[in-house]
């Protein structure tokens, strides 16, 4: 792999670089390994910690070549380096995932690639099309409107950079606003603080940041589809706040289309709770079945059938 030709490349504090093209045989849903070197002075200070995937660390040295797996000795279930793989196909779209950790697929089983965007994935290609990429864009502990020092810039932010920068999107399904309602109420810590700023939001705020983003993807010829906020077991006066978000999810008209992954996975004994099948068991993140429950819930049709 090189970069402008040359075999070694420095890449600034935040900044990122796209390597040369390779070409390399694919098989769709072949996993693969991208195997990189860094250089002694290189430090990790940034990286995406849940990839629900098992990555892998060498013993020292470059190891870059190694087909076997013997000097990779260490496991980690962090993404680092390597923030994606773009494979070129001119006719081809790209839906694009976005959104916290309930995108990320946290708590989803290790290895197995059960979030909702891989089984979205999934159903597109079993529909029989294969022009269809779904990429996930998911980070943990997002919010639609505030920076945090661990989980990133907000989203509102973050959008033209992480979704319309990417190559073919047209489509984007939007699942973001449970940490920003959340995060106010979480306690103060010393140190490094990664709820903070604690900063109190209201619905109006929310639908405010969602009208940027929906300004964002309009300007660039991009269909946005918002997705209702899930049930999270949350005291009154949160639940409220995802009340009215919600029913301006469904109502508005604001959005290209609505899927309701609120309907699709609370309890219908009890609408401020997951059902419990769905449930991985911390009230907030789906299990498997509840984030194939997601994906099902996605209407296939207007999402994909836009993209043609």
């Amino acid at each position: 792999m090189t970069f402008g030709g040359k075999p070694a490349v420095s890449v600034p504090p935040g900044g990122e670089i796209d390597s040369d093209p390779v070409r390399v045989a694919i098989s769709a849903g072949m996993p693969y390994a991208v195997s990189s070197f860094m250089g002694r002075e290189q430090k990790l200070i940034a990286w995406h910690r849940v990839s629900s995937q098992v990555n892998y660390l060498s013993m020292p040295g470059n190891h870059a070549g190694d087909a076997s797996a013997d000097a990779y000795r260490q496991r980690i279930t962090q993404f680092a380096w390597v923030t994606g793989v773009q494979v070129e196909a001119p006719s081809s779209s790209t839906i694009a995932a976005i959104g916290d950790s309930i995108t990320d697929g946290m708590r989803s089983s290790l290895n197995q690639n059960r979030r909702w965007p891989d089984a979205l994935a999934r159903r597109v290609a079993q529909s029989g099309d294969k022009s269809v990429a779904v990429v996930n864009l998911g980070i943990s502990g997002n919010r639609l409107l505030t920076d945090s020092p661990c989980y990133g810039d907000a989203l509102a932010s973050r959008f033209g950079r992480d979704v319309l920068a990417q190559p073919g999107v047209k489509t984007v399904i939007l699942l973001i606003g449970i940490n920003d309602i959340n995060f106010a109420a979480m306690p103060v810590h010393g140190g490094l603080d990664c709820d903070a700023p604690h900063t109190q939001v209201t619905a109006d705020g929310l639908v405010a940041g969602y009208k940027r983003v929906i300004a964002a993807a309009h300007a660039r010829g991009v269909r946005i589809f918002g997705a209702t906020l899930t049930p999270a077991a949350l005291p009154p006066q949160r639940e409220a706040i995802r009340a009215e978000v919600n029913q301006w999810i469904r109502t508005s008209r604001a959005f290209d289309g609505v899927v309701d992954f609120d309907a699709a996975l609370r309890d219908p004994a009890d609408p401020t709770r997951l059902r419990r099948s769905f449930d991985s068991g911390d009230q907030i993140h789906p299990s498997d079945a509840g984030y194939s429950a997601m994906a099902d819930a996605i209407p296939l049709q207007p999402v994909v059938g836009g993209l043609k």
